[in-house]
């Protein structure tokens, strides 16, 4: 239906100027038309039958100077439909170049949706795979937390049962020098009292370094339940009640309360029991108090 844009034959129709048809012959056959009839009508010897045949000549000379722009048109008409055609012809070409890149595309596009699909499944398997991974890795983090715990459980209880014991016998250690220091004191003898404290001061720094720290309750100074312990009374002493002295050493544990310090009181507020006359054993805390009243679970 489409014809080559290079045929010549195919350029003349597509330009409509040059769908014209040579006018010359009909203008030359009308005027020869024109003067034979006026010739006729000048000098024919019957004037009505030649009039005719002149007029005639004139209607011909008319009829052949209107043909010519007939067939223009005609040849013009043809020429716009020869060009409609080629058009329609070329846009359904377009359109057939258009069918065939819409159903590439359509292939492509199927072909891109089964990739995206086989993407999506190896995508989800790699993610169910990942999540199995990370529940496994999960249970075996926790099995190792719980087995570490319990680890550390156990060590820390080896290292609260071994703080326990080397601070009992620290304590132990510190009453014996406290007795020592007091039975000095109370001897009379200066020179021998002062190397005595000079230990015991030593002792106690040493002490102080560990965390323990010992504390004794002046003389004169008024009980407190909490930092003292009557010695002998299982009662609370009566309100108002004031230390005489003190016979054991109060201890704080990295700044908890481990053992209030054992004192006895004046004999106005002391129990009705008899106090010890030796000044050695009172100054010696009983075995009890030496290391077993405190604990570092209840350090009140």
């Amino acid at each position: 239906m489409r014809l080559p844009r290079s045929s010549p034959k195919l350029g003349l129709m597509n330009d409509v100027t040059n769908w014209k048809v040579p006018k010359w012959p009909f203008w030359i056959a009308d005027i020869l038309l024109l003067v034979f009839g006026y010739l006729l009508t000048i000098h024919s010897p019957l004037p009505g039958h030649w009039a005719i045949i002149a007029t005639g000549c004139v209607a011909l000379g008319a009829a052949l100077c209107v043909i010519p722009y007939i067939l223009d048109y005609r040849a013009m008409d043809k020429a716009l439909e020869v060009n409609a055609l080629g058009t329609v012809a070329e846009k359904i070409q377009n359109l057939e170049k258009l069918a065939a890149q819409i159903s590439s595309a359509t292939k492509e596009w199927t072909n891109a949706q089964v990739q995206a699909e086989k993407t999506s499944t190896v995508a989800k398997e790699i993610a169910d795979r990942m999540t199995e991974e990370i529940r496994q890795f999960s249970e075996f983090m926790e099995k190792m937390n719980d087995s570490e715990k319990a680890t550390l459980r156990l060590e820390v209880e080896k290292l609260r049962r071994g703080e326990l014991e080397w601070l009992q016998v620290l304590v132990h250690i510190l009453d014996h020098v406290f007795a020592l220091h007091t039975a000095a004191v109370r001897s009379g003898d200066a020179k021998f009292a002062a190397p005595i404290t000079t230990f015991q001061n030593a002792c106690r720094d040493t002490a102080r370094r560990l965390g323990l720290t010992p504390f004794a309750a002046e003389p004169n100074e008024p009980f407190d339940a909490e930092r003292h312990q009557a010695a002998g009374n299982k009662e609370t002493p009566p309100a108002g009640a004031v230390v005489a002295e003190t016979i054991g050493s109060g201890y704080t544990f990295q700044g908890r309360l481990l053992r209030p310090a054992l004192v006895r009181l004046h004999d106005g507020n002391a129990p009705a029991e008899t106090q010890p006359k030796n000044p050695a054993f009172a100054a010696s805390p009983a075995p009890g108090n030496a290391g077993g009243e405190f604990s570092l679970e209840s350090p009140d």
